[in-house]
């Protein structure tokens, strides 16, 4: 069904100004203006390449007294959102390009669904890395069907040895930017919230350096509904969205670098297009703390089961740090839009979240070291329904006086409310206790 255009004009008003850059050696030459029409031509052509993943229902509703609906983009066959823009672009080159083949240089979301999608389409592809990217992202793009060359210690040696090599085998060097064909594709999210969730109030997308989710889909869902309120998030450690939308141009000399947590929403400014197209179709920018990331990667893993990196749980941080207080009542979408959280990184997260959302404590006293003393704050402990996570006995180096034993303890509590009460239990009992605040 081809719905006729209502917002077109806007779209042209928020691209007619753009300057055509020729620092990109890949794809600059096909920005130009982003219709509705070319998103829809998009959604067309991906169908039967990527999943049109669900937009659920969550039960986290009730935690933020709002109807709330997760697009999970993090099911896409690679865990990213990428996979749309990435597919839409690949299908539109020229058949002689799609021959000779294409390169990318980054370990990111963006080359990994490069290496997937290529293969698929048989086209030839090839990924550069650095020395010092992690082995199971080597072998994870290397399963997609990639021929992966490591070079380099760093992001920028890979870049060039890419562009060397492209230029030497006439290889296609894509890095990602804002093309009209890229914010097509990831535009085409837009599209399927719309379609999956009626009557809504506002969409949360991630923003930061790389907003062309951002912007693709405001684009969709602007034209079809002007009332829908756009929202984009960002971190507060990397606020690069909204220093460039201050500023009016991309922010190029920000003193940062994709981090290994935060992954794009930490990247550059990367074109004029997608901020062009979010300065006058997004609704509002906020920044959140890495705390309340780091908890809504936790409340995702609890209420949704779902595993997901910094990058798909920012959306829902602004729930969490009550950025967004004129949303309450209403019915809203998030979209969760990458899963590429690495093991290592697993661990460290959750423990963290735990203890920042006061589940985790820790706290030490002194017991005489005699038979029982033990037993008796593991009573109290059972009593009061903690868990105990571990607990450790220091005899040698204490100050206190002979014959003592100081006691430190992790535990695990429900909420903040079991925390308080726990914590009174023991001042009552141990009036010297040292809770270890966070």
């Amino acid at each position: 069904m081809k719905i006729v255009s209502r917002n077109e004009e806007l779209l042209r008003d928020a691209l007619s100004r753009i300057p055509q850059s020729s620092s990109r050696t890949s794809l600059s030459s096909s920005n130009k203006l982003i219709r509705f029409e070319d998103i829809s031509a998009a959604a067309f052509k991906i169908q039967c390449g990527v999943q049109k993943t669900p937009c659920m229902y969550s039960r986290l509703s009730k935690l933020y007294g709002m109807d709330i609906y997760l697009k999970k983009e993090f099911l896409q066959y690679t865990g990213s959102v990428k996979e749309r823009g990435v597919l839409y672009l690949l299908t539109s080159l020229p058949q002689d390009q799609q021959r000779k083949g294409v390169i990318v240089a980054s370990d990111s979301n963006f080359s990994m669904a490069v290496a997937y999608h290529a293969s698929e389409l048989r086209i030839p592809v090839f990924v550069i890395m650095s020395t010092t990217t992690s082995p199971a992202r080597v072998k994870m793009c290397r399963e997609y069907g990639a021929m992966v060359i490591s070079y380099g210690t760093t992001a920028k040696d890979s870049q060039t040895h890419a562009r060397r090599l492209a230029q030497e085998n006439g290889y296609l060097y894509l890095e990602e930017e804002d093309s009209a064909v890229y914010l097509s594709g990831l535009g085409t999210v837009g599209l399927e919230v719309y379609e999956q969730v009626p009557k809504l109030d506002a969409v949360i997308f991630p923003a930061g350096g790389h907003c062309g989710l951002l912007a693709g889909s405001a684009a969709a869902l602007k034209h079809l509904n002007p009332h829908i309120s756009v929202i984009g998030v960002e971190s507060e450690n990397f606020p690069v969205l909204q220093q460039s939308l201050k500023a009016g141009q991309p922010i190029e000399d920000q003193a940062c670098s994709n981090h290994h947590f935060y992954g794009d929403v930490s990247g550059l400014c990367f074109g004029s297009n997608s901020l062009q197209l979010t300065g006058k179709l997004v609704d509002k920018v906020v920044a959140v703390r890495e705390e309340d990331v780091l908890i809504s990667m936790l409340r995702l893993m609890e209420y949704e089961r779902a595993t997901v990196d910094a990058e798909g749980a920012i959306g829902l941080a602004a729930l969490v740090a009550g950025k967004l207080p004129e949303l309450k009542g209403k019915r809203v979408a998030i979209v969760i839009c990458s899963g590429n959280l690495e093991l290592h990184l697993l661990h460290q997260c959750i423990a963290r979240a735990l203890t920042l959302d006061n589940r985790v404590c820790r706290f030490s006293l002194v017991l005489s070291d005699s038979p029982g003393d033990i037993s008796k704050l593991l009573e109290i402990l059972a009593r009061e329904e903690a868990r105990v996570l571990d607990i450790k006995q220091e005899r040698t180096f204490v100050t206190s006086e002979l014959f003592t034993v100081e006691v430190t303890c992790t535990v695990e509590t429900r909420d903040k409310i079991h925390t308080a009460q726990l914590r009174n239990a023991l001042l009552e009992r141990y009036p010297t206790a040292a809770w270890m605040e966070r």
